[in-house]
């Protein structure tokens, strides 16, 4: 008999060379493989006659084979195999191609279902290679399996039902009681029946049982996550000098803005590190809240560290928060690669002599030389763009340090609980006051004429503008896409003639890039053109146009990122989406654009256009892949599994108990590559 470790090569029909081909899957075990699941089913219970359908129908039918098979050699290696079958209605012809097991297999007036197209006249109907099985012993709701070129879904499904046939009841995983509260069949019966399910029913069920497990077992180790290596800290933050600094702004904060400094100082004033994520929306004042947190770390004896992923975004930062923070007499410093050689060495002294308050910059400030005297607070800008190793090795220039990420990707808060799980979060669902509202057109490539005149006459009044594209180069099978550089050329020589132009793509070299964005910045250059780098950018106050080409293309939070790019100072700022798609679903997406400027609104959009990729695409840091469930489908499943995680971990914190043994296997075969202790 098999069980669950036993290597996939021993199954009967399997072997080396076939264990190698289900080795491309990632298939090593039967454990693997019988939790390899489906990806779509074929029901074949809901037969119909050659009479019911139309030509070209996909379907099954109860048919009688009424001629025995005949051989037809076309050329070498090509063999025909003919017979014919009735309905009770209607003669079916029915071709094999290369199949003389298939053909040596019938019986002339045995009943079979026969599954594929019918091509059908007026006098006859025909399928070619039908899929065929005998009417009392076959299998009436067929699995598909994800198949590779040299193993298909049906070898598959026949190696799947020789494991399952071999192997005695699978061990259950949960506990009776939280089968009986949550509904869940038996593992064993959701294995058996998500394979070969007796009827549509079954395999919901069977379907509802192994996500709701899955989403468990990740709600567990994420919650698992949240809590390791946390070890008590000495370094609490148990004064708050938020008022204080309330009184050194020109402008009044916004209610989530005080909600958050409360969060993270509650935080900071427990026994252990605050490790918590700072959502918000483009413009959202998130840096005024970095400050405020600052003030009060400062102000409580300790240092601080702001991480920016460019050198841009940390001079932005450095000059936004020395406005703030300098006139209260507190010492910012930024450190980044262009920083002077003599400079970095004195910034190094007064940091490690406790003079430097606040330091700002690169990745410059994990360098193993840069030593603080007493680091409190560690902030990180646009966390997704920084490696796991680099948010670590700054957390690591103290014990005990408190850790904030920031990060102005809107993401739906549920899914925003399972990206971000070892994070507490906050997030700044209001703007500030005075912010601009950006008008957003959809237009079609017929307005081009127009739309340059528009751009010409800003820029005569000394505003500048944004023109991005999707592509980086001339793509020859999307013609129609607006290739960046191809499309500067054009504009330079053509529309734009005598202005001074810009080009900004992923290609370039950091230093380029850097280059660009400062010529911009300091109005050198009039406009940009550019890929979606300029996503995640400098504030330019001064621009106002956002010209996106091809927009269909891009996902509603990457347009709306796009957008936040402008209407970062007084003037009135325009968006402009440029689209000649037909499709009513690209329409639909671009009119949630133009009609909403909130992100998180627009993020739960594009969430239910697009699913999850997306933003799970955005954090590969040890986030396991999902077999069987689906963050958008599943929401619901969701909710109850993080309800039965919290209820499970209240009551056997480091899931020690018999009980939940299995569940600890499954985390830690979830998060193989995870250390949890």
């Amino acid at each position: 008999m098999l069980n669950l470790n036993s290597n996939i090569k021993y199954i009967k029909g399997v072997g080396e060379k076939r264990a190698g081909l289900f080795g491309s899957l990632a298939i090593f075990d039967v454990d693997a493989l019988i939790h390899f699941f489906p990806r779509k089913y074929e029901d074949w219970t809901n037969t119909k006659t050659v009479r019911e359908l139309q030509n070209g129908d996909c379907a099954s039918i109860r048919a009688t084979m009424i001629t025995p098979v005949k051989e037809h050699m076309i050329r070498k290696g090509m063999t025909l195999y003919k017979c014919r079958f009735s309905d009770g209605e209607s003669i079916i012809n029915v071709t094999i191609f290369n199949n003389k097991y298939q053909a040596q297999a019938l019986r002339v007036y045995e009943d079979y279902v026969l599954f594929g197209k019918v091509e059908k006249n007026l006098t006859s109907a025909s399928m070619s290679s039908p899929k065929i099985e005998k009417l009392d012993t076959g299998v009436r709701v067929h699995p598909i399996y994800p198949a590779t070129g040299k193993l298909t879904s049906n070898a598959i499904a026949k190696v799947v039902k020789t494991a399952l046939e071999s192997l005695e009841e699978i061990p259950e995983t949960l506990d009776k009681s939280v089968r009986d509260k949550y509904k869940l069949i038996s593992l064993d019966r959701a294995i058996r029946q998500i394979h070969f399910p007796d009827s549509d029913e079954d395999m919901q069920k069977a379907r509802y049982r192994l996500i709701f497990e899955e989403l468990l077992t990740l709600q567990l180790g994420l919650l698992k996550l949240k809590g390791r290596n946390k070890t008590e800290t000495n370094l609490k933050i148990t004064a708050d000098f938020t008022e204080e600094f309330k009184s050194l702004l020109p402008f009044e904060m916004t209610n989530a803005q005080q909600r958050a400094i409360k969060d993270c100082l509650s935080d900071m004033a427990g026994d252990y590190p605050m490790s918590r994520l700072l959502q918000g929306d483009v413009g959202s004042g998130k840096t005024a809240v970095a400050a405020g947190l600052c003030y009060s770390v400062i102000k409580n004896g300790y240092q601080c560290a702001l991480m920016a992923p460019t050198e841009i975004l940390a001079v932005q930062h450095y000059e936004g928060l020395s406005k703030m923070l300098s006139p209260a007499g507190i010492n910012v410093r930024l450190l980044t690669g262009s920083t002077k050689a003599k400079e970095k060495r004195e910034i190094k002294a007064l940091l490690m002599d406790g003079e430097i308050d606040l330091l700002i910059g690169t990745h410059a400030i994990i360098q193993n030389d840069v030593e603080f005297k007493s680091l409190g607070l560690v902030i990180t800008d646009e966390q997704h763009r920084f490696g796991v190793k680099q948010r670590t090795a700054l957390a690591e220039k103290g014990e005990g340090i408190h850790t904030l990420v920031m990060s102005a990707t809107p993401i739906p808060r549920t899914l925003g609980l399972i990206l971000y799980g070892d994070l507490d979060i906050s997030i700044l669902d209001e703007l500030p006051p005075g912010r601009q509202e950006i008008r957003t057109d959809v237009v079609d490539s017929r307005y081009h004429q127009r739309l340059y005149k528009f751009i010409r006459d800003a820029a005569d009044r000394g505003e500048q503008a944004y023109i991005v594209c999707p592509a980086i180069e001339e793509n020859e099978d999307s013609t129609d896409l607006k290739s960046a550089e191809q499309y500067a050329e054009e504009l330079s020589e053509g529309a734009f003639r005598g202005y001074n132009l810009g080009l900004l793509h992923g290609k370039m070299k950091p230093k380029e890039k850097e280059n660009v964005m400062k010529a911009f910045s300091s109005g050198d250059v009039q406009i940009l053109v550019a890929t979606t780098v300029v996503e995640v950018g400098v504030d330019v106050p001064n621009a106002t146009i956002m010209v996106i080409e091809n927009a269909e293309r891009f996902g509603l939070s990457q347009l709306h990122q796009l957008r936040g790019r402008i209407g970062r100072g007084s003037k009135k700022s325009f968006c402009v989406l440029v689209s000649d798609s037909k499709s009513e679903n690209s329409r639909n997406r671009l009119a949630v654009m133009k009609n909403n400027s909130n992100g998180f609104k627009i993020a739960d959009e594009d969430l239910k256009a697009r699913g999850p990729g997306d933003f799970f695409g955005e954090r590969q840091h040890g986030l396991p892949a999902l077999r069987i469930a689906d963050m958008l489908q599943d929401m619901e499943t969701l909710h109850l599994a993080q309800q039965c995680a919290g209820e499970i971990l209240a009551e056997d914190s480091n899931l020690d108990l018999p009980k939940n043994k299995h569940l600890c296997d499954n985390i830690s075969k979830m998060f193989r590559e995870v250390s949890y202790s």
